[in-house]
């Protein structure tokens, strides 16, 4: 009997774990890209994608509607699953919501923030981009980052929620245009003294990073935070968490707001990643 129950356990890095179930939020499919990080350390999780193309994109929206929205959606998750870990896969949710989610769901909940202090360490020149949508910029948390781990470089910002939609664009089959890149990033392009560092600082950029490459000047870093994300996941989920059942045999399954044709045209991608069942959720 305990050979039996020892065989449906998973292993990670020889240690016997049970299988969490992990959920994974973004306002689009942009933490598919966070998805994949934490997925290549911890293949054996039971995963829940959810993305909330009904009110996407967030990066321009209140900052209450984003903290309530928020809440709401992983509320009616909670109901239908049993979660040990929350991951916010949007820079604009995690700035604006967290305080507001860890106060409600009894889980770890890890949130993603511009890589701030990774980038002051590669940066050459002491130039560096923040590259990210308008609430992210403009938020508190983010000039405190900047305040905090990047005195010593100077930070050069561009808003950019319209590079949100191209990365969605290109998910749902379309080709990138790389004059509009050039046009959208010309600030940078065009400067005496571009940045040779840049913060892709929202989850749906490091989708577009070959594309982006080939129009920023060569051996230009760029920086995301996906790996420490991931990194962070796998300590939680090995030494902090008291997983109570094995929950196996269970399917990764992706939750969308809105049944739109847009959503449909994702099924092949989200295939891919291992999630290929696409389900409603109702507020």
């Amino acid at each position: 009997m305990r050979i039996l129950y020892l065989t449906r356990l998973m292993c990670f890095d020889g240690i016997i774990k049970k299988k969490p179930t992990i959920l994974i939020f973004d306002s689009g499919v942009g933490g598919l890209s966070i998805y994949d990080e934490v997925r290549k350390i911890l293949p054996y999780a039971h995963y829940l994608y959810v993305f909330d193309n009904e009110a996407f994109p967030y990066g321009e929206k209140p900052q209450q509607f984003i903290i309530d929205r928020v809440v709401a959606i992983i509320d009616a998750i909670w109901l239908l699953h049993q979660i040990d870990l929350i991951i916010v896969a949007c820079n604009t949710a995690s700035t604006i919501s967290l305080p507001a989610l860890r106060k409600r769901f009894p889980c770890e909940i890890i949130g993603v923030v511009p890589a701030i202090k990774p980038a002051t360490s590669l940066t050459r020149n002491g130039i560096v981009g923040l590259l990210a949508t308008h609430a992210t910029i403009h938020h508190s948390y983010t000039y405190n980052l900047i305040n905090q781990f990047a005195s010593d470089c100077q930070i050069l910002q561009l808003s950019m929620s319209k590079l949100v939609e191209i990365a969605e664009a290109k998910l749902q089959g379309e080709m990138v245009q790389q004059p509009m890149l050039c046009k959208l990033l010309r600030p940078w392009l065009k400067a005496e003294q571009p940045p040779d560092t840049i913060i892709l600082g929202c989850t749906h950029f490091p989708l577009l990073s070959q594309e982006l490459k080939a129009v920023l000047p060569a051996g230009t870093h760029l920086v995301n935070s996906g790996s420490a994300i991931a990194r962070r996941a796998a300590w939680l989920v090995t030494n902090n968490m008291d997983i109570n059942d094995l929950r196996e045999g269970m399917e990764n399954v992706t939750y969308r707001l809105a049944n739109t044709p847009q959503s449909m045209m994702l099924k092949p991608v989200l295939m891919r990643y291992g999630l290929g069942t696409l389900k409603n959720l109702t507020l």
